[in-house]
């Protein structure tokens, strides 16, 4: 069983994103506790992939076809650091 916890930052976006999204969000964090991040890398839907640059360590998620989640692997604890819930800027 892996443990999800949200960054202060995150929080404070989840309560201004809309409701479809958080949906989206609720469903993608059922998957990471029940099956982990590899799991991710299963669903097409997620476009799950790692990150470079300033975020290099970092991976992203699909929640729809606008918004990302973006989180980091901390360590070997099975834990998961959500970083943030953002629209994409294209």
């Amino acid at each position: 069983m892996w443990e999800v916890f949200e960054s202060r930052l995150c929080k404070r976006q989840l309560k201004r994103t809309p409701r479809e999204v958080v949906k989206q969000y609720e469903a993608w964090k059922e998957v990471v506790q029940a099956s982990g991040p590899p799991s991710l890398r299963l669903i097409p839907g997620y476009r799950d992939h790692a990150l470079r640059g300033e975020w290099r360590g970092a991976r992203s998620s699909y929640l729809t076809k606008q918004w990302r989640v973006l989180y980091a692997v901390e360590g070997d604890r099975f834990e998961i650091l959500v970083l943030e819930v953002n629209p994409h800027e294209y």
